[in-house]
């Protein structure tokens, strides 16, 4: 029979395993996506493994605040959020860790991870134009580029520059194109707008469907979340740039925070959300393509084509992002 202070010590040292056990039972996610586009995916996993997934929702700044707020006591293991500019702009806070790992290497190509290993895509969603199936035919439309001709003033309808889709759009114009060239291109864009900037994609879409304006700019899956409930809308999708660089694509994407209570349970849902088996809810609920590309798309999202999408890495979007929003600024797209 153990004594007394013996067996203290022995209860105290289960308690210990005990909570240690507990906590690599769960895994604790600080997301900026909508709630019921990542629950399904959590879900699974826990179906699967017994490993519970918290997620605290909020906007991707708020969030990253708190990361680097609560430093080395740390409630999060991993930030999920939208945008390559977003993710590299959590690294350079150094509120991210890398990690290596065989599986993400293969299931994920190079251009939608971080060099670093500091994250990765699991998403993908095209910003790409939309224009009018009443005043528009598919063969006046070309490239990015050409929506800065003449042939398109007073046509144009755009989304504010405040919103990091266009940063980083108009970051890859500038990898691409230089910064000169591209102040034109954003210039003609400008001078071709029928109305203000709106506040968002769908306000975007359902201008053009009105008649407000013929083409626009905007991210894929606004297109599916329309489209979904109004099959008739007047809108269809245009994959630009086909015959050089090709469309440019984002996504959403996850890093592990540095100072993660539980990293490794964490690295091993990122795996698992980037096997064929996560990509493919994870994708049909988001209406976006799969990361992996050895995942097929949705019946729905296949039918909007296939296309040749750019292959820029997408932290292109991050390391450009405010000379970006500096010749946005100059270029008066607000």
């Amino acid at each position: 029979m153990l004594a007394p202070k013996r067996l203290l010590t022995a209860l105290a040292l289960t308690l210990i395993a005990s909570t240690t056990v507990q906590a690599a039972d769960e895994v604790v996610v600080y997301s900026s996506r909508i709630d019921e586009l990542i629950k399904p995916v959590f879900d699974a996993y826990t179906k699967k493994t017994g490993v519970q997934v918290k997620f605290i929702t909020d906007k991707e700044a708020p969030l990253m605040q708190r990361i680097k707020a609560e430093g080395a006591n740390a409630t999060a293991d991993l930030l999920l959020t939208v945008d390559g500019g977003n993710l590299w702009q959590a690294e350079q806070m150094g509120i991210l860790q890398p990690f290596t790992s065989k599986v993400i290497d293969a299931n994920i190509p190079s251009q939608y991870r971080a060099a670093s290993h500091a994250w990765t895509g699991l998403s993908l969603r095209a910003r790409t134009i939309a224009y009018s199936t009443d005043r528009v035919k598919p063969g006046e439309l070309t490239t990015y580029e050409a929506l800065a001709d003449k042939q398109w003033e007073g046509r144009l309808c755009l989304r504010t520059a405040k919103k990091v889709y266009n940063q980083s759009l108009t970051a890859t114009l500038i990898e691409t194109h230089g910064a000169q060239k591209t102040e034109e291109i954003i210039k003609g864009w400008v001078n071709n707008l029928s109305t203000d900037v709106f506040s968002d994609d769908i306000a975007v879409l359902q201008a053009i469907n009105a008649g407000q304006c013929d083409v626009g700019i905007v991210n894929t899956y606004y297109y599916g979340r329309l489209h979904k409930q109004d099959p008739k809308l007047a809108v269809k999708l245009f994959w630009p740039n086909q015959g050089d660089r090709g469309v440019h694509v984002n996504l959403s994407g996850i890093g592990l925070t540095k100072y993660a209570p539980h990293p490794e349970a964490a690295k091993a849902l990122v795996e698992w959300m980037t096997t064929p088996e996560a990509q493919k809810i994870f994708a049909d609920v988001n209406q976006e393509f799969p990361a992996n590309p050895a995942v097929e798309p949705s019946a729905e999202v296949a039918s909007w084509g296939k296309f040749k999408a750019d292959t820029l890495p997408v932290e292109v979007a991050g390391k450009r992002q405010a000379e970006a929003i500096r010749l946005m600024d100059r270029a008066g797209w607000n």
